[in-house]
């Protein structure tokens, strides 16, 4: 008896969200809010750490933000995609 298995595409772990940002004269970016595909926009209470870094869950590197909003903390990045710069969360 031949057992047919299903194909499935692992779901990304990458959300790609859009982002409102500060540009500083001394060129640091500074995320302020970000809206995910349903909308809905979220501002940021506070950038907690800036630094280059992977992205262990969801793959690629970049710019690693530690943010809170309220009294959740997470990662956001920034990463070049070939030129453009994209922005990220990880699925949980």
């Amino acid at each position: 008896m031949n057992k047919v298995q299903k194909k499935t595409t692992p779901r990304s772990s990458k959300i790609y969200i859009e982002v409102n940002v500060d540009y500083k004269t001394d060129g640091s970016i500074i995320p302020r809010s970000f809206s995910l595909d349903d909308g809905e926009t979220y501002s940021i209470d506070k950038v907690l750490d800036i630094r280059p870094a992977a992205s262990l869950k969801a793959g690629g590197a970049g710019i690693r933000y530690k943010v809170r909003i309220a009294k959740h903390e997470f990662f956001m990045f920034l990463e070049d995609d070939h030129g453009v710069d994209r922005w990220f969360m990880e699925r949980s």
